[in-house]
């Protein structure tokens, strides 16, 4: 179901009119940047397929003639944009090599997908509608998190976009074959062979997910108390955070952790005074990516005064555990509207504003 256009500024934009054509680009920039950011999970390229979508609509606004909405035609410019990118650039999941730590836990290697990146929470509150509008699965957080990322880049991209598509946005079958020139029976077809393949890749307690818009208070408290483990260098209390078969990942690195064991004793090294891991005092600010728990970390130096930006981690709790805790470097901080740097003190009292557009990437930091 679309949302109403608004008809005189659609057909100012398709007469010419570049301010009526920015203002509904405003309107529809958050969720076509959403939509791009499944299709590819990374905040960057899905930055920049949604301009290119732009730029294609503006270039081409005579050919809309109103037999859909000019959000679906919005739409259906972007996935092709985003198909294009990915022809150009094919990417595939593949097997982590062996594992830099496993401890005594006998762990499947994981799918490295080094181009997945998180997606600040802020910039996803304009285009969430109120419960029961059109369109509130937009953000759904099960369609966010960074597991059903992961997942779904092990399907062909046509095969994603039909899902995404269908099952997401919840398009006809007419709809999506129009926006992909595939037929309906084709559609179907894809659609078939998508979805047992997308159960495949999701994890195991897939059940178990809230269907929610944020964490659950429960949550919340676990990241403070997983946040108060690190600022006080315990790895005993971290442990005890974590379950048995939890999963550190740190994108685009191709190093990870599988067990209980094996990420507590990394841990242990980077808190102790004199390991050649001692990374120094650690100061946490929590934030909220992919309608996961997650938090920016800071590490002071032994030999300096400030605290410098150093990772972001986006857990995955289950069961009142961290089943899986994903990495991502400080290039990202500028997004999450985290300053690069902390005095002492300053984490208490600092929150995040909105997110900046600019991004780079950087190296990862510790867990």
């Amino acid at each position: 179901m679309d949302l109403v256009d608004d008809d005189a500024a659609v057909a100012a934009a398709r007469a010419g009119d570049e301010s009526a054509f920015a203002g509904l680009a405003a309107k529809y920039r958050r969720e076509l940047q959403v939509h791009c950011y499944r299709m590819l999970a990374s905040f960057e390229d899905a930055e920049d397929l949604t301009q290119e979508a732009f730029l294609r609509a503006w270039r081409g606004r005579e050919t809309f003639v109103g037999r859909s909405t000019f959000r679906a035609w919005l739409y259906r410019i972007a996935t092709n944009a985003c198909l294009d990118f990915l022809d150009r650039n094919p990417r595939r999941p593949r097997p982590y090599q062996s594992p830099s730590h496993s401890g005594t836990y006998p762990a499947e290697r994981p799918s490295e997908i080094p181009w997945l990146q998180p997606y600040p929470d802020a910039l996803l509150e304009p285009v969430a509608p109120r419960q029961g509008e059109p369109d509130a699965v937009v953000v759904a957080r099960e369609t966010i998190e960074l597991a059903f990322l992961a997942a779904i880049q092990h399907l062909p991209p046509r095969q994603r976009a039909v899902l995404i598509l269908r099952d997401v946005l919840g398009w006809p079958a007419e709809q999506v074959a129009t926006a992909l020139e595939m037929s309906v029976a084709a559609v179907k077809s894809a659609l078939q062979r998508a979805r047992p393949a997308l159960r495949e890749r999701l994890p195991g307690r897939r059940l178990d997910w809230a269907i929610s818009s944020e964490p659950t208070q429960d949550e919340r408290a676990l990241l403070h108390r997983y946040m108060a483990a690190m600022e006080s260098a315990d790895a005993h209390a971290l442990a005890g955070l974590l379950s048995e078969d939890v999963r550190l990942t740190m994108p685009p690195l191709p190093m990870w952790f599988a067990g209980r064991d094996a990420i507590t004793a990394f841990a242990a090294e980077v808190f102790t005074p004199g390991s050649s891991a001692y990374h120094g005092d650690w100061r946490l600010v929590p934030v909220h990516a992919n309608r996961q728990p997650a938090t920016a970390k800071y590490n002071r130096r032994p030999d300096e005064t400030t605290y410098r930006a150093q990772s972001l981690d986006v857990l995955r709790i289950v069961g009142g555990q961290v089943l899986e805790i994903t990495t991502f470097g400080p290039g990202f901080f500028p997004i999450f509207a985290l300053p690069e740097t902390l005095t002492s003190g300053s984490a208490d009292s600092f929150s995040p504003g909105r997110p900046s557009q600019q991004t780079t990437t950087d190296e990862r930091g510790a867990p």
